[in-house]
């Protein structure tokens, strides 16, 4: 099946809203062998929606769209579709029962403009929504497929799992699309790609880079006719990658770099504590949502006007961030200690960048590690960076003393 997506809300071209419904539904469509070739924005005006879908239904076999289908007079999606159909939408008693109910349940009584929301055209069957008010529509007509959920992301991605997969496995056939994507860090993409030449050959599974924010994603694909099999062959392929890329790889799929830090620490009984200057909390938050038995506790400073200087400042900075590591390290009795510091870059007739220093110790405040970086991009880039630094550092000492 060819399939499209389509996002609905104005919402979405203001930039209010990030549309992060549609790059899960493209996961979702790749999971079941549906071939997805665009991805729409749309917004809360009925004519260009309705001219969009005629657009899609002539070259698609499958439109998944989300949002437009509240009560409001800007929710046009159920509108569109029957304008495109040339079907009259008509108010389903039982549909208006149930949403009656769902007021009633909660001693509301229901705005009358919230009928539309029971209404339906011939070609749709109700695709049901019991956490919302807002049903979906699954429309079928001249071997087509119109899928319209609501946009809230917890609705819809009930929905979609309860719903709509059940009745496009039935429709899409047996075909499958499995990924599984390696996480990488302290290499760049286009090494990662050179070190990944031999393997990019390969037609099932595939393989490709992208870079992202908590480093490179190495994702690999593979299709057969059921999940079990696909799985299959990307196990074939997985020991040519680690083989290619070893430590460099932090984790899997929906791993964190901060989870599987976690996670190595919890196998050896070891805890840590992180002092922070320049990341203000970035680090121990991460931490802690990688799992708080053994993050001990973290610290937040700001460094003082006198101590941001230019004339030392690769010294400077280390100071404090050793300062820092050991401080926390004994005040909150971890097993290790995690410091960071940043000054401004000394660069004449540029923009100003960050020297960020990190420096882990242990129990006593001995040095185990430390790193230094440069980087002369914005502060929040910058700040993202010193994160994944500074939980990569403690993850690189922890393999190498591991057994």
């Amino acid at each position: 099946m060819r399939g499209e997506i389509v996002s609905v809300g104005t919402e979405l071209l203001l930039g209010h809203i990030t549309d992060t419904n549609a790059s899960w539904l493209a996961q979702e469509l790749s999971k079941l062998g549906i071939d997805c070739y665009y991805v729409s924005q749309l917004g809360d005006n009925l004519g260009r929606l309705t001219d969009h879908l005629r657009l899609a239904w002539s070259r698609s076999d499958l439109i998944v769209m989300s949002g437009g289908v509240g009560p409001t007079e800007d929710d046009l999606t159920r509108e569109a579709i029957a304008g495109l159909l040339g079907e009259e939408m008509h108010v389903v008693p039982e549909l208006e029962a149930d949403l009656r109910r769902f007021f009633e349940r909660r001693g509301i009584q229901m705005p009358e403009r919230n009928l539309k929301q029971a209404t339906r055209i011939a070609s749709a069957r109700t695709l049901a929504n019991p956490v919302g008010t807002a049903p979906g529509w699954f429309v079928e007509r001249d071997g087509k497929v119109i899928v319209a959920m609501p946009g809230v992301p917890g609705e819809m991605f009930r929905m979609w799992e309860h719903e709509v997969v059940p009745r496009l496995q039935s429709l899409a056939g047996q075909a499958v699309i499995l990924t599984r994507t390696y996480k990488v860090i302290g290499i760049g993409e286009s090494a990662v790609e050179e070190l990944l030449r031999p393997l990019l050959a390969s037609e099932n599974p595939t393989i490709a880079t992208y870079a992202k924010n908590d480093g490179v994603h190495v994702r690999t694909s593979a299709k057969s006719t059921t999940v079990h099999e696909a799985a299959i062959i990307l196990d074939g392929m997985e020991p040519d990658v680690r083989a290619v890329l070893g430590h460099a790889i932090y984790g899997t799929d929906n791993q964190t770099l901060a989870g599987v830090t976690i996670a190595r620490l919890a196998s050896r009984g070891q805890t840590v504590a992180v002092g922070e200057e320049f990341t203000g909390g970035l680090i121990s938050s991460e931490l802690q949502e990688g799992g708080h038995d053994h993050f001990a506790g973290g610290v937040v400073s700001a460094a003082s006007a006198e101590s941001v200087g230019l004339d030392d400042v690769a010294s400077g900075a280390h100071a404090r961030a050793l300062d820092l590591a050991r401080r926390v390290a004994s005040e909150f009795g971890a097993d290790y200690g995690i410091g960071q510091a940043a000054d401004l870059a000394p660069r004449p007739n540029a923009s100003p960048g960050r020297h960020t220093h990190t420096v882990l110790v242990d129990a006593t405040g001995h040095e185990l590690a430390r790193s230094h970086r440069l980087d002369t991009t914005a502060p929040r880039i910058i700040r993202t960076r010193a994160v994944l630094n500074a939980l990569n550092l403690l993850r690189e000492h922890l393999i190498s003393t591991d057994g």
